[in-house]
């Protein structure tokens, strides 16, 4: 399968369609509410809010099996290297323990793409390219609705 890609043109994204359920725009809408009203700077949260705000949003029981959503497990391609990663809220975040938070360049990048798409994404350290090899697990697959 061919993968897909998003290019990042000076902070405008020319992407297809990404898919975020109705409970995880539940919580992360109120993650960056909660975050705004703390005055907690994160360029992220603006990222993340963009992202919510093109996304179809979807029941748990809709979403595809393929797509990356929170808590998903996913081993993806990041500049070349192979890594497993789990997509996490802030609080759950675990670095060493590859629990990424859905704050950090790479999380906000992932969700609601799917298995075989590729990513191109703008990083700290530059222009991250991703791409999304296989869901290893979803919540909502597992019939894991909140």
């Amino acid at each position: 399968m061919k993968a897909r890609f998003r290019l990042i043109f000076g902070g405008a994204a020319m992407s297809r369609d990404i898919y975020i359920t109705e409970p995880d725009k539940a919580k992360l809408i109120e993650l960056i509410e909660t975050a705004l009203h703390s005055n907690i700077k994160n360029k992220y949260i603006e990222e993340l809010s963009l992202e919510i705000n093109k996304a179809l949003i979807i029941a748990p029981h809709k979403v595809a099996p393929n797509v990356v959503t929170m808590h998903s497990r996913v081993n993806l391609v990041l500049n070349g290297e192979e890594k497993e990663i789990q997509l996490v809220f802030p609080e759950e975040a675990e670095p060493f323990n590859n629990k990424i938070s859905i704050l950090s360049p790479i999380g906000t990048a992932i969700l609601g793409y799917a298995e075989d798409d590729s990513i191109e994404w703008e990083t700290p350290a530059g222009k991250a390219k991703i791409i999304i090899k296989k869901l290893l697990y979803q919540p909502e697959a597992a019939g894991e609705y909140e």
